[in-house]
């Protein structure tokens, strides 16, 4: 959340991939947000950004696209306005919002992108989007967390990243699927697959691959599809597990 990287991880990726490993950055960042880290880290791509929503190339080409239907889009919009909860969508890569609210700008700071303001989401997002993202408190969305999962169970997913951020995509898009279908193009078993995360939205892909990694103080739900954690950034978790796969 402090948007740095610690060394240790970023040499322990570069001795990955040296290594031969295909290091692939899965994040609920949209593309433009995702991009300068992952240059950073120095990784070749693909990208799997938006949740699972979408896998993009480094210069953009669109390589799977999932995004969440208008008319289910629409009833989520509804249901954060009528709690006076702030809701955004994208399109094109913009991140669109209503109104300039100070979630806004936290989102924004956080995931490297402009904001850009519209008379009214129904009509500026067009046929779908990527995914939508209510912006609240930790302790308003755990709240919310059980009931919208219920409430859109089948036809949506819901989860947090970070804990300020409910994330909604469509029924077929997390990073699980995003995964799975990686591994199919490149004709990786999902036996030689590991997966690390620290957010709900990490859950389902932790789960899915051969050996699951959480984040020491992940949400429970985390920790449990987890096979084994390491430490948080900042403490070398991504050298311990360098280490360990490598070995």
């Amino acid at each position: 959340m402090d948007l740095n990287l610690d060394p240790r991880d970023v040499e322990a990726v570069h001795r990955m991939v040296a290594a031969g490993v295909n290091v692939i950055a899965c994040t609920g960042r949209p593309f433009p947000g995702a991009l300068p880290w992952v240059r950073r880290l120095g990784l070749g791509g693909p990208i799997v950004c938006y949740q699972g929503a979408q896998i993009r190339t480094l210069d953009g080409g669109m390589v799977l696209d999932h995004g969440v239907q208008h008319d289910i889009a629409v009833e989520v919009i509804h249901f954060a306005r009528e709690r006076d909860l702030h809701v955004q969508a994208y399109r094109d890569d913009m991140l669109i919002v209503e109104r300039v609210r100070p979630e806004a700008h936290l989102y924004a700071e956080h995931a490297g992108m402009d904001i850009h303001v519209v008379d009214d989401l129904d009509g500026a997002m067009g046929p779908t989007t990527p995914k939508l993202v209510i912006v609240s408190t930790a302790e308003t969305l755990d709240a919310l967390l059980p009931e919208v999962r219920k409430r859109w169970a089948g036809r949506l997913n819901a989860a947090t990243s970070v804990p300020e951020y409910l994330e909604f995509t469509s029924v077929e898009s997390d990073k699980a699927s995003a995964l799975r279908f990686l591994c199919d193009s490149m004709a990786i078993d999902r036996s030689t697959t590991v997966a690390v995360g620290d957010g709900r939205n990490d859950a389902s892909m932790i789960e899915w691959a051969g050996l699951g990694v959480a984040v020491e103080g992940s949400p429970p739900e985390v920790i449990a599809a987890a096979d084994l954690t390491i430490p948080p950034p900042g403490s070398g978790g991504i050298q311990q597990l360098a280490d360990t796969l490598l070995s």
